[in-house]
């Protein structure tokens, strides 16, 4: 019997973990901050991508590059989210002194 290298499917699941924990991050950043805040998600992205590459666990690497790419994308999704409140599909902040 081989050994089974569980591995990728680990980083597949987190993976998909990840991006489903970001979605209501990005709607919550955008509701309360605006799409403004994109900074710090490029800086985070960063940051934890550099991060992954002094780490000596190559699964923990792998979760870390996805996790820092995933801070990444949701800059590009940030601006989504503007669009689809300008459109009317998310409400508004009425707080929000950009408005």
């Amino acid at each position: 019997m081989s050994n089974l290298n569980f591995e990728g499917i680990v980083v597949g699941i987190i993976a998909f973990l990840i991006i489903g924990v970001f979605h209501p991050i990005v709607i919550k950043s955008e509701y309360y901050f605006s799409d403004r805040i994109w900074p710090v998600f490029l800086v985070a992205g960063i940051l934890i991508i550099i991060g992954s590459f002094f780490v000596g666990n190559s699964l923990l690497a792998a979760i870390l590059g996805v996790l820092g790419c995933s801070c990444i994308w949701s800059i590009r999704e940030l601006h989504e989210q503007r669009e689809r409140v300008e459109k009317g599909w998310f409400p508004k902040n009425p707080k929000r002194k950009d408005n």
